[in-house]
């Protein structure tokens, strides 16, 4: 999945939190996160405001990124309730980085059929 399909593809679903998501369509959509967060510093330093575009570029993103963390959970076969670990101190997200960079589970799951297989049509894509 290249850089703007896994931005489409997270932007469209912005507050779906069904279905899995594979590994390049979560890492694609978080840089690209943490690049409209730098957008936003920078507009700061250039305006002079403190944190004002910063803040809603953030608040932008929020939804979108719960809902590709969820999916990309659901993609190693994981309840997206776990992306509640990150409100662990310290440990949850190391937790969660773990889980993020796990490879898919191979086959469906009770998430849905896995993405990166060819044969089987993911979940809210066009068939």
């Amino acid at each position: 999945m290249s850089f703007a399909d896994a931005v489409r593809t997270c932007l469209s679903k912005y507050v779906d939190f069904s279905g899995r998501a594979r590994r390049s369509e979560y890492w694609w959509f978080y840089l690209a996160a943490i690049l409209v967060v730098i957008v936003g510093l920078v507009l700061d330093g250039i305006v002079g405001t403190s944190g004002v575009f910063q803040g809603l570029a953030s608040l932008a993103i929020v939804l979108p990124s719960l809902a590709a963390g969820v999916r990309r959970l659901h993609d190693t076969d994981r309840s997206g309730w776990m992306i509640l670990l990150g409100l662990i101190p310290l440990a949850g997200p190391i937790i969660l980085l773990v889980f993020f960079v796990q490879d898919s589970k191979p086959g469906a799951n009770q998430y849905g059929p896995n993405p990166k297989m060819s044969g089987e049509v993911a979940y809210g894509a066009p068939a």
